[in-house]
């Protein structure tokens, strides 16, 4: 294993967060050190044995039809107390401002008589419904659960890339991914004050208790799934389970005179919160889809009468809209009436006509986003596309500018990545330098927006590669979030440390 360090290479100009030139970061240098002592060999059978481990669980993803079990790199990403308490901060401060956002926009408007964002942006993005309006959620909690999306540009900086309070996935591999690596590195994991994320589930459960209707002592609660053909189902079943709810589909549910009801072997039983996992717009066909098969027929106007609550809320897709994401900043100060913990990345709106003009001449050198896309469908790099597929984005971009964001391209942050001998140069294992984001999810009980102190790496597993999705062949990585201040002793890469 020394010897594979000894070979790694960072990828200038982004941020390798385990290097600076040939010396160990002061986060990375027990566990550096720890897999020093590992030979090659037994690295990979510990790899072998973790993925075959993924396996059998059914840890798996969808990609072209095939399931396949979930990558999971073997080497975990640090951050350290520090940088975790301004994410921490941050992402508190963005899901408080965002609840205000969609609380004012669903109501009165505040936000529009004062010019802070035009109405049109709103009433023109495809995730606002006018079905959530007058609907008010008994704690008014409209964000049980968020995903806001981080980046570490080449200063080391995190910014958010995006947010996500409409059905943010991936927690599940958060706590899979860390059972998975105390199993495989169980010696390195002991030598580490790792903060736990194992109580996920109750914190959930907890805050879903909380949002229930006024009135009700004791809350039944249950997950909403599309079934078993999601590519996200092992999360639903796993968060159900480790809730000690029922998990439903949409056939099990019965909507009569207000109230939700679910069928049991008993006969019906009230059902009082919903922890939906399925999109707005298959979730009533009342309100949305005629021919959604996955929801229930009267969700929407049980929700509005108080009888059920929808956790997320329905409409808070307007929120994920990439063009609002540009007038974050602005809404964090108008209503905290502070300045962002953690800033945006810059970004162009197409809509403006300078701005387009701009980027129209700079194609080549940015990266353009649909607005409601997800999941990395869509995105156009500048530098890695044809001169055909600038010219067909441009014409896109005039057709239609309200639909396209761009941003320069951030190299996102690195850190070594196990490659197996079919992705590491002259067939041997290696590791390499691989782009990274990071998912902090938060839950909001309506007294304490609580940040699960890890969140979901996802690392680009092609060299070079800026788009981590895993519909794209990305994988994960167990994020550790240190208890205790970083040791700060110098450790180079060929040499190994004693562990203090």
């Amino acid at each position: 294993m020394s010897q594979m360090f000894d070979a790694y290479v960072t990828r200038d100009p982004a941020y390798d967060e385990m290097f600076v030139g040939n010396e160990l970061r002061p986060p990375y240098q027990r566990l550096g050190d720890s897999l020093r002592r590992l030979s090659a060999s037994e690295l990979v059978s510990r790899v072998e044995a973790m993925q075959a481990s993924y396996l059998d669980q059914g840890v798996t993803f969808d990609i072209g039809g095939e399931e396949r079990a979930f990558p999971l790199d073997i080497v975990p990403r640090v951050i350290e107390r520090d940088a975790w308490t301004t994410i921490d901060q941050g992402v508190q401060q963005r899901v408080a401002a965002l609840e205000m956002f969609l609380a004012d926009i669903y109501d009165e408007g505040k936000i529009f008589e004062d010019g802070v964002i035009p109405r049109e942006v709103i009433t023109t993005s495809s995730h606002y419904h006018r079905a959530a309006a007058g609907v008010h959620p008994p704690n008014g909690v409209r964000i049980q659960v968020s995903g806001i999306d981080l980046v570490r540009d080449n200063l080391g900086e995190f910014r958010v890339l995006e947010d996500n309070v409409r059905v943010p996935s991936g927690v599940s591999y958060v706590m899979t991914n860390r059972r998975a690596i105390s199993a495989a590195l169980p010696e390195t994991i002991a030598e580490h004050r790792i903060r736990p994320v194992a109580n996920y589930p109750q914190k959930l459960l907890a805050a879903l208790r909380a949002a229930a209707p006024a009135g009700v002592a004791d809350p039944t609660v249950v997950v909403l799934t599309p079934g078993v053909y999601n590519g996200a189902y092992f999360e639903h079943a796993l968060l159900a389970r480790t809730m000690g709810v029922e998990l439903v589909e949409g056939r099990d549910l019965v909507c009569r005179n207000g109230q939700v009801l679910m069928r049991t072997t008993k006969g019906l039983a009230p059902v009082h919160v919903i922890y939906r996992r399925i999109d707005d717009e298959f979730l009533d066909p009342v309100h949305f889809r005629p021919d959604s098969m996955l929801g229930c027929v009267g969700l929407i106007d049980a929700a509005r009468t108080g009888n059920v609550t929808l956790a997320n809320a329905v409409g808070n897709g307007v929120a994920d809209d990439k063009l609002v994401y540009t007038y974050l900043p602005d809404i964090i100060r108008y209503y905290l009436g502070e300045d962002p913990v953690i800033r945006n990345v810059d970004t162009w709106r197409m809509g403006d006509a300078s701005s387009r003009e701009e980027v129209l001449d700079r194609l080549d050198e940015l990266v353009l986003k649909p607005v409601d896309g997800s999941g990395g469908k869509g995105i156009v790099i500048g530098p890695a596309a044809s001169a055909r597929e600038l010219e067909s984005l441009r014409g896109r971009i005039l057709e239609d500018p309200r639909s396209w964001i761009a941003q320069p391209v951030v190299q996102l942050s690195t850190v070594p990545t196990f490659l197996d001998a079919d992705a590491a140069a002259g067939g041997g294992h290696s590791l390499g330098a691989r782009h990274v984001d990071l998912r902090p999810f938060a839950v909001n009980d309506g007294h304490k927006v609580w940040v699960l102190p890890g969140g979901l790496t996802r690392v680009a597993l092609a060299e070079g590669e800026l788009i981590v999705n895993s519909s794209r062949g990305g994988g994960s990585k167990d994020t550790w979030v240190l208890a205790g201040p970083t040791s700060s002793r110098p450790a180079v890469r060929g040499q190994t440390q004693g562990v203090a």
